[in-house]
């Protein structure tokens, strides 16, 4: 089979290695088929430029991969109408945390004909070979697909237990000396950055999780540095983001992985999303050691009913604990909050924003979004329940339209309260960041004309 995946551009400068489709075009790879990748986010093309593509190039099947939001909605239509108007319209496949939860609204709103649900490896090469057997698709697991008007829901599929087993991302099918500009935290002028995985799933569940899949597995750490010294040396990568849902969902785990990078001795940086459940003095020292340069903690609030609504797990003095840890070590602490959640009040608010004034390091600018009830997740029923949202459809038609703003209140304030509170909660987040970088800017001055400092490199924003 003929295969082309599309990566479709999220109107940003520079875009983050697309690392699912990157799993997906290795194992289709594998099974042989030929695959080819368009990427829209490189070039900035037009959704009419990939009709135009497949006029002129003829394709078995178009795959197109999407997470749950508003945005990445809105240009699923764009690229399924570019889709349907081509003259050679393959089978058109949709995969992702998107589509996964309400798999018969995205059939008919987009008019694709297939969608993977879940892990999408082993269900892609069992698809495609049904495919190109021309054999039914109902027993085919893990996935959804159309008949006419007529949907079919499969069963899911078991998830893959051994993560190993799973060839690494096809990286010569896409441009990585475009991806690895991305900029990450703490990243210096000359690193070159990719995103990994060095494990699947999460053993918590927050009630707003939209990733239905359960538990947790992780690579070998001796097969993950494999692939981080392959980067290395085959793309000069100098920075790997490991875009798990949770690296310290296991002590034990991150250990191993900080050992592994300990004795290759690559000089490679790195950051990983982190639990302050399972952090430690001791840990965060290994981590520093190993290369470690920014943990993203999920925190979500300073209030404790509040924690324990959204059955976080955490409590504040967890949380104080863990990042004063954090920024003892040497590490940057993502320090991520959100607002609307069931129990939020100014009060809870206002607890968030001195939080992450009084630990800012200042390596990132953090602002505060309420909370959004994506399909899936516990707080999406839960707003269905209170009739603040009517089905899928009007999640994504009428309430979702930015992530910035309500898709449902959930607290006992008014949705104009909400707006003051948010609006003056981030003005005071702006005003702190952008003081410490006026300040920082104003100090380089001094330096230069007072120290004449032949060392510096002129004033930039980066």
């Amino acid at each position: 089979m003929r295969v082309l995946l599309v990566v479709y551009d999220n109107a940003s400068y520079t875009h983050i290695f697309p690392m699912g489709m990157g799993y997906v075009a290795s194992v289709l790879e594998k099974s042989g088929h030929d695959v080819d990748v368009y990427s829209q986010d490189q070039h900035h093309y037009p959704d009419e430029h990939l009709t135009q593509y497949l006029n002129e190039n003829k394709y078995d099947v178009i795959g197109v991969s999407l997470i749950a939001g508003y945005y990445q909605y809105q240009k699923l239509l764009g690229i399924s109408k570019a889709i349907d108007r081509s003259k050679n319209r393959p089978i058109y496949i949709i995969g992702g945390y998107g589509p996964t939860p309400e798999p018969e609204f995205f059939l008919h709103k987009t008019g694709a004909d297939i969608i993977v649900m879940g892990e999408g490896e082993e269900t892609t090469v069992e698809l495609m070979t049904a495919l190109a057997d021309k054999t039914p698709l109902d027993s085919v697991a893990g996935i959804a697909f159309r008949n006419g008007k007529e949907v079919t829901i499969n069963p899911r599929r078991p998830l893959i237990e051994d993560l190993d087993s799973i060839p690494w991302p096809a990286y010569h099918k896409f441009p990585i000396e475009y991806y690895r500009m991305v900029r990450e935290v703490n990243a210096g002028p000359l690193d070159f950055t990719i995103p990994m995985m060095s494990a699947r799933g999460c053993t918590f569940k927050c009630t707003f999780c939209y990733r239905m899949d359960t538990g947790y597995r992780a690579r070998n750490p001796k097969d993950l540095l494999d692939e981080v010294e392959f980067l290395n040396k085959e793309y000069g990568i100098t920075y790997v983001s490991f875009q798990d849902d949770l690296l310290m969902s296991s002590v034990s785990h991150t250990e191993d992985v900080c050992r592994e990078f300990v004795r290759r001795n690559l000089g490679v940086k790195w950051n990983c999303n982190g639990r302050l459940n399972y952090c430690s003095l001791d840990l965060l020292k290994m981590m520093k050691q190993a290369g470690c340069v920014f943990i993203n903690y999920g925190i979500e609030s300073m209030d404790n009913e509040v924690l324990k609504k959204m059955k976080k797990g955490l409590r504040e003095e967890q949380i104080v604990k863990g990042i004063e840890e954090t920024l003892e070590v040497g590490i940057s602490p993502g320090l991520n909050m959100m607002f609307g959640n069931i129990g939020d009040t100014r009060e809870t608010l206002k607890k968030a924003v001195d939080f992450l004034v009084k630990y800012d390091d200042f390596a990132q600018m953090r602002t505060i979004r309420p909370v959004t009830p994506y399909p899936g997740s516990p707080l999406y029923f839960d707003a269905i329940g209170k009739g603040m949202i009517k089905d899928v459809e009007d999640f994504y038609e009428n309430k979702h339209l930015n992530s910035d703003l309500l898709a449902a209140n959930f607290t006992e304030m008014s949705d104009d309260e909400v707006y003051e509170c948010l609006a003056e909660a981030n003005t005071t987040l702006l005003e702190n960041y952008h003081n410490a970088a006026k300040q920082g800017a104003l100090a380089q001055v001094k330096t230069l004309y007072g120290g004449k400092d032949a060392n510096f490199r002129g004033f930039r924003q980066i």
